[in-house]
């Protein structure tokens, strides 16, 4: 059975509120297997760092931003797993929309963490090959541009689909 209060099936869909729920889980899935590829391929890359002959050569700074990075890779991986550890205890319960909400609020808060590494491994490798400038501008720059891509542009999108879906039912078209 659903839990308690939550939402109904899906008219244009013809779902259950079950469906939709297992729906949804499948594709938070599909987003986690995304992530957990990327997460794994970042971890291994900062994995291998303290084994490079340069890796000595760094300076204070740049060693603090390799251990922040490797603490938030190392932490991005447990969230990730956290989801796995979820499902495993719920299962058979019979309360998946817990788990899809709960799964949905880890993987947003993943899903920030993930751009603060991004953003920190760009730096630091500019700023190990190059300067510390062009580190800053780097990662500045990243930040943007994923502020663009990841926060802006999908609520530019959003508010657009809404606006014209809710445009063309007041005039009566689908």
């Amino acid at each position: 059975m659903i839990e308690q209060g939550a939402v109904g099936g899906d008219d244009e869909r013809g779902e259950t509120a079950l469906q939709r729920v297992d729906r949804n889980w499948l594709e938070l899935l599909q987003e986690l297997r995304v992530l957990q590829t990327g997460i794994q391929i970042l971890t291994g890359f900062l994995l291998t760092l303290p084994f490079q002959s340069r890796f000595s050569e760094l300076d204070s700074f740049q060693l603090t931003t390799y251990l922040i990075l490797v603490v938030l890779s190392a932490l991005i991986t447990a969230l990730l797993l956290g989801t796995v550890v979820m499902h495993r205890t719920f299962f058979r319960l019979r309360i998946k929309a817990v788990l899809v909400r709960n799964a949905d609020r880890i993987l947003r808060v993943t899903l920030v963490l993930v751009a603060f590494v991004l953003i920190g491994i760009t730096g630091l490798i500019f700023d190990i090959v190059l300067n510390r400038t062009a580190g800053t501008l780097t990662a500045i720059g990243l930040a943007v541009l994923i502020a663009g891509l990841w926060v802006a542009l999908p609520e530019f999108l959003k508010r657009r689909s809404v606006n014209g879906a809710n445009g063309n039912a007041a005039h009566g078209k689908p």
